[in-house]
């Protein structure tokens, strides 16, 4: 929980689902508060449990340390960047959650591409090495460098950095940033042998993440989920061209809905294919909001279906960050329409709130001239039927006592919102 405040009028708006620049705002700085209190858990723990790390991982954290601070000082902006990273905030919670010992000081070592990603980004020539104990430096948005030899060394000068395996096999020249970073700006790919950048989604600076090793959801944390899928196996052209047209169809229909869309995701994370007839699934992980995990749809209409659903999980993960909207500690169960199985009060919040976007999105579809008439008869369907379900979440929510008074609030303006969908067109706003 963080003590940043959210003015009532944001906080409304953010009920109803509908887009605005306040809220847009409100969330990125939720996420960032959320991310310097977990960087600063990981600095007291490692300080207060000195004396049981290796004296090398020890070193290692305070040399990887130094180069974040020296970069934070360079260029702020650009160093926020890396730190918001969705894959940031899900090393931070996995390291963290880590028993002392071995398992810690892997994760501990992760800090050090971190530096170096946020050091070029800065435009902060790094110096000196750096230990690469996985023999992967992970630099999150930016790309991965194999290390066969497990140390780095870095150097920098008016051109860039340069990042050099210590045997000599690898190496990745990344340019130095023309200018300040503007916030959510897509930095150059680099080049060099074993290096590979990620690719940046077309029209926009949404990444293709399919090489972060913290971008995949935990082992059975999501029964049934897919793994990642790894770069063989994501195909780019289909990605961007579906990306593409996916923005397209949200934009002609719903504008502000688009842009929310490509100012709140900074990633994409592929998921293995679904099999033959299986409808494709996608998920967001609370400790790494703003990255959509999607299974590749048939067509760019679910594309854009799935990334204003997973918009709004990040939506929500964020503010309950800054506003806790479910007690601690509940173990009520309720059944929604979307789900065969009961369901705890805080995913029947998020499910809620996630289909009450979609079906915000389908009335406007629906009522609009921007849509071709395929898509119009499916969201007709759709609308009629997530209206019902979604009506009796809420109802369901509404009943419940694991709401917060913020949470109660906010279901609340959530029910008003959808008590208009469907009545007149030109009141939804």
């Amino acid at each position: 929980m963080t003590s940043a405040p959210i003015p009532a009028e944001v906080f409304g708006a953010l009920a109803g689902t509908r887009p605005t620049p306040s809220g847009t705002q409100a969330l990125r700085a939720a996420v960032h508060a959320r991310r310097m209190l977990l960087l600063k858990s990981l600095l007291v723990r490692v300080d207060r449990q000195r004396r049981l790390l290796e004296p090398a991982a020890h070193r290692e954290f305070e040399r990887a340390w130094a180069l974040l601070a020296a970069a934070e000082r360079t260029d702020p902006a650009a160093v926020r960047e890396v730190l918001d990273y969705p894959m940031t905030g899900a090393w931070l919670a996995a390291a963290l959650a880590a028993p002392q010992g071995a398992a810690f000081e892997r994760h501990l070592a992760h800090l050090g591409g971190v530096a170096v990603a946020a050091a070029v980004r800065a435009g902060h020539p790094p110096a000196g090495t750096l230990a690469v104990p996985t023999g992967l430096l992970v630099l999150p948005g930016l790309g991965v460098l194999r290390c066969p030899s497990g140390r780095i060394r870095l150097s920098g000068g008016p051109g860039g950095a340069r990042i050099a395996d210590a045997g000599g096999r690898t190496e990745a020249v990344l340019p130095r940033p023309a200018r300040r970073s503007a916030p959510g700006a897509a930095p150059q790919n680099g080049e060099g042998t074993g290096w590979s950048a990620l690719r940046t989604l077309p029209g926009g600076t949404v990444r293709l993440d399919d090489l972060d090793p913290y971008r995949a959801l935990p082992p059975g944390s999501v029964p049934g989920a897919p793994p990642a899928a790894d770069r063989a196996d994501s195909p780019w052209e289909a990605w961007a061209g579906r990306w593409r047209r996916a923005r397209e169809l949200l934009t002609a229909v719903d504008g502000r809905r688009a842009a929310e869309t490509g100012a709140l995701l900074r990633a994409v994370v592929p998921l293995a294919a679904a099999g033959p007839g299986a409808t494709p699934m996608s998920a967001t992980r609370r400790s790494a909001p703003g990255a959509a995990l999607i299974q590749l749809p048939g067509t760019a209409r679910e594309l854009a279906e799935s990334l204003v659903h997973e918009t709004h999980h990040s939506k929500l993960a964020a503010l309950d960050e800054l506003v806790p909207l479910c007690a601690p500690g509940g173990s009520a169960v309720l059944r929604v329409g979307w789900r065969p199985d009961p369901r705890p009060v805080p995913a029947v919040l998020q499910g809620a709130y996630a289909h009450l976007a979609l079906t915000d999105l389908w009335w406007r579809v629906r009522t609009g001239a921007g849509a071709a008439p395929a898509w119009r008869r499916r969201a007709g369907e759709r609308f009629e039927l997530f209206r019902e379900e979604v009506g009796q979440a809420l109802s369901l929510l509404l009943e419940s006592d694991e709401l917060t008074v913020a949470g109660r609030e906010f279901v609340q303006g959530m029910e008003r919102h959808h008590a208009g969908l469907g009545v007149a067109a030109q009141n939804v706003l």
